[in-house]
């Protein structure tokens, strides 16, 4: 298989990662007697005292295996780009990716919630802050490169998963614990979406023109 065939490929792990993802999500509420998705964070899900624990798990590694072989490939398609905010977006976008398929893996939540155990600790004061850091700074700088290079539909999009990230983060904080679930899912599902989205890009981008550098 040459090349260009296997980078396609790659690239359509991007929108596989979201069904894997859309898949653990629902499997595992379907798996959980009792579980509010309204209410309740995505990672309850799988937490590893859930009863939908061995249920959602395996999607959720699927996904999180299809999303860094998607980022990777991007990666080797900006990787001779001149426009820097772009290029260091992509890597930075690529990092968290990582840190989120292993970290969350390593340090699922113990119990549904925070228990203070020290595998939540690292879950939720380790694991998510450097997620939602890294994913912070690379939207902005991949939002930032789409502007200059023209690309302004998938910067509008970048802006908007950004934003969604933010109503997810400060809206978990402020809203009533039964509405949880639902304002925090804003926040996950941004990212997952957007990377989504980044493989559709990069995948019609080398179908048409075969671009090997400077992609996307």
């Amino acid at each position: 298989m040459m090349a260009k065939e296997i980078g396609i490929i790659a690239l359509l792990s991007g929108p596989l990662c979201v069904l894997f993802y859309v898949l653990h999500d629902v499997i595992g509420a379907l798996n959980y007697p009792g579980y509010d998705p309204m209410g309740q964070a995505v990672s309850d899900l799988t937490a590893t005292d859930a009863p939908s624990f061995a249920a959602a798990i395996g999607y959720s590694n699927v996904y999180g295996i299809l999303c860094c072989i998607c980022c990777i490939m991007l990666c080797l398609l900006v990787r001779g780009a001149e426009n820097k905010f772009l290029r260091r977006g992509m890597y930075a976008f690529t990092v968290m990716n990582f840190i989120s398929a292993i970290g969350y893996s390593l340090f699922p939540l113990s119990s549904a919630g925070y228990d203070g155990s020290f595998q939540s600790f690292v879950h939720v004061y380790i694991v998510t802050i450097l997620v939602v850091i890294l994913s912070i700074v690379s939207m902005v700088s991949i939002a930032v490169g789409c502007f200059r290079t023209n690309r302004k539909t998938l910067a509008i999009i970048t802006v908007i998963a950004l934003l969604c990230m933010f109503v997810g983060a400060a809206g978990s904080q402020m809203v009533p614990q039964d509405m949880f679930g639902l304002v925090e899912r804003f926040s996950t599902y941004s990212a997952v979406v957007f990377t989504g989205i980044l493989g559709i890009y990069g995948y019609i981008d080398l179908s048409r023109t075969g671009n090997k550098v400077g992609g996307i």
